[in-house]
């Protein structure tokens, strides 16, 4: 994975509460073996109509948007199905991160595993951002991962809480896998010390 620790981005605004992981990757797309490709999925069912024609409205689909790594939504982002499929469907499309009020805790979970960023800032300081927007799209935030605090495009600083373990492994692009190999001494030292657990 690669480590996450300073980004610059625009941002996509998706002023909606609730999106759930059927929206986010519908279930279609969940026969892929791959994670490279799911991008085209991304909200598939809000980007385009019915007949595949895409929506020029929609956030993913406006040009100032295109590029942008950092995505903002309203609360509870990330809720229903625990389906892993969303996090990878956001970071083939781009997406680095999301600013939300708050997230479901599976999502969260599933983030943090895959080298993928969720921010929880104050509901207001999300409000403001949706309303900067409006003003300028072209507007970027900076999310500082070793400080654990965002730039706002406004130059106001805010900080968030983020698991200090989870914080670990994205700063040094390593999955709970990476990690516990890279303890292996330790556990060999361990097993000669004290005898290898029975199989």
């Amino acid at each position: 994975m690669d480590p996450f620790t300073t980004l610059r981005s625009r941002i996509v605004p998706l002023d909606r509460a609730d999106v759930d992981t059927d929206q986010i990757i519908p279930a279609r797309y969940l026969k892929a073996t791959d994670k490279i490709g799911l991008g085209e999925g991304l909200f598939a069912d809000w980007k385009c109509d019915p007949y595949g024609i895409l929506d020029p409205d929609f956030p993913l689909n406006r040009s100032v948007c295109q590029g942008a790594q950092v995505l903002l939504a309203d609360e509870n982002f990330g809720c229903g199905s625990s389906r892993e499929h969303a996090v990878w469907a956001l970071m083939d499309w781009g997406i680095r991160s999301v600013l939300a009020p708050s997230f479901a805790d599976i999502f969260r979970n599933n983030a943090f595993k895959n080298g993928f960023l969720p921010v929880e800032l104050p509901a207001e300081t999300i409000a403001g951002l949706f309303e900067t927007l409006e003003r300028n799209p072209w507007a970027e935030v900076v999310i500082d991962l070793e400080n654990t605090r965002v730039t706002l495009p406004d130059g106001n600083l805010v900080d968030f809480q983020i698991d200090e373990f989870a914080r670990f492994t994205l700063m040094n692009g390593m999955d709970q896998l990476d990690f516990l190999l890279t303890q292996e001494p330790q556990i060999v030292a361990y097993e000669e010390k004290h005898g290898k657990a029975p199989v």
